[in-house]
């Protein structure tokens, strides 16, 4: 029998092959991973208990692992064939984002692996936005972009036979996983040279600035690639230190003792010299490099309490009045582990001591007493997912200040899943499993 690569493995030679074309395509991003590297190397010196249980988690050695990236399609062709790209990769599509009332037009999902074991040997995920075509308010222009998507194929003939080919034999072999991280790279890569004239592309950059990045490219070009990093605000404070400009302010809750979710930033997008389909020459700006600090993974309640603090703080002129708000409108949410539990707050995986496997337990006993007695520990669940109010806050700063239009929500979830030719993944419902499942593995009833 033929022996196939692994999803793992295909979605690690794809990351890494990502990762050196884009720090090709935007050398400052080279840069950016240089300094997030010493800066968590940074904290893990100062902070030892951390390193260890980074160490026991098993999640030191993927520290430098990019965690996401992010793309743009203009149709629902583009984005079920994508579906079956990732797939090959052991990437599914998990959440549902509008971002629409935050004035980006697109609707999106992250694909991304989904089990455990999967996500500890390689969590990168895409962060993959649909362009909302009806949002275009002038009719003909609407109709002009719809038939320059209906005439592109951002997908190489050899990509779509070996996507074809893996359905077929449920897998690829050696020689063709090193040829299918070949030719899907290439979907993803920067082309200088767009699909339209001037004019056109000058018409829909009017109408928003991302409309005329998904759809006057020959591909849907990586806009953004994100390491992750132990202390995002030090790198925030270092960036312009190293010749780079960040975002205003940090996305997402503020630092904490226990973090939570989700913290980002950026650099300011690149400028970057386009040749226009009629000889003429310009520029576009849209690709960037991002940065991420992930925490705990929230329960339902836990999101509906960060989502109301979230609105009730507000914002700041710069990143420091932006924090300061936060911060005091989150002293209202519980920071120990220990509260986040008892209150329902966060997900954990549970797994039995060494104490606890000898001594064993009893079913029906109380997590909490079983930690205090030394038998149970609870780690964290990492939060695998995105915020709609981060996502579009990063958009937004790489677009520019005119491009703050708000557009109704308008097509939703039933809409996507359609172009997308499959349901979404509930994210709520994997971290629920996840943490039900570590329970009965210790033994114990899921309460």
């Amino acid at each position: 029998m033929e022996q196939f690569v692994s999803a793992d493995t295909l979605r690690e030679r794809f990351s890494q092959a990502m990762s050196v074309m884009y720090q090709q395509e935007v050398p400052q991003y080279g840069t950016l991973l240089k300094l997030v590297a010493q800066v968590n190397q940074q904290v893990l010196a100062q902070d030892r208990a951390l390193a260890e249980r980074l160490t026991a988690a098993d999640d030191l050695a993927r520290l430098s692992v990019e965690r996401h990236g992010a793309i743009r399609v203009g149709s629902a062709q583009e984005l079920n064939t994508l579906r079956q790209l990732f797939a090959i990769m052991g990437m599914y599509p998990v959440g549902y984002y509008d971002l629409a009332p935050a004035g980006v037009p697109v609707h999106s999902t992250a694909f991304r692996p989904l089990e455990g074991d999967a996500l500890r040997r390689n969590p990168f995920r895409l962060f993959t936005s649909l362009l909302r075509l009806e949002l275009i308010t002038e009719g003909a222009l609407r109709q002009k972009a719809a038939s320059i998507l209906a005439a592109r194929q951002i997908f190489t003939p050899r990509c779509l036979t070996l996507i074809a080919q893996h359905q077929r034999q449920g897998g690829l072999n050696e020689q063709q996983a090193d040829e299918f991280v070949r030719e899907a790279l290439e979907t993803f890569r920067w082309h200088r040279q767009t699909t339209v004239d001037r004019a056109t592309y000058d018409a829909l950059h009017q109408q928003h600035r991302l409309i005329a990045d998904v759809v006057c490219f020959p591909g849907c070009h990586i806009n953004h690639l994100t390491p992750r990093t132990l202390d995002i605000d030090r790198v925030q404070a270092l960036m312009p230190q190293h010749g780079i400009t960040p975002k205003a302010i940090i996305e997402g809750p503020p630092r904490r003792c226990v973090p939570i979710l989700l913290r980002q930033t950026s650099f300011k997008a690149l400028e970057e010299a386009v040749n226009f389909r009629d000889g003429s020459a310009g520029c576009h700006t849209a690709r960037f490099g991002e940065i991420e600090q992930r925490g705990v993974a929230l329960t339902p309640a836990g999101r509906e309490r960060y989502d109301r603090l979230l609105a009730q703080a507000g914002g700041g002129a710069d990143n420091q009045q932006h924090q300061q708000a936060l911060a005091a409108a989150f002293s209202a949410f519980p920071d120990s582990e220990q509260a986040l539990r008892q209150q329902r707050l966060a997900w954990f995986e549970y797994r039995l001591t060494e104490q606890g496997r000898r001594q064993g337990i009893s079913p029906h006993a109380d997590c909490e007493t079983l930690i205090a007695q030394g038998l149970l520990a609870a780690e964290p669940q990492v939060y695998e997912d995105f915020l709609p109010v981060s996502a579009a806050g990063i958009f937004q700063s790489n677009l520019g200040a005119g491009a703050r239009e708000t557009f109704s929500a308008g097509a939703g979830r039933a809409e996507f899943e359609a172009a997308l030719g499959a349901p979404v993944t509930d994210e709520m419902a994997l971290y629920a499993a996840r943490q039900a499942e570590s329970l009965r593995r210790c033994g114990l009833s899921d309460r």
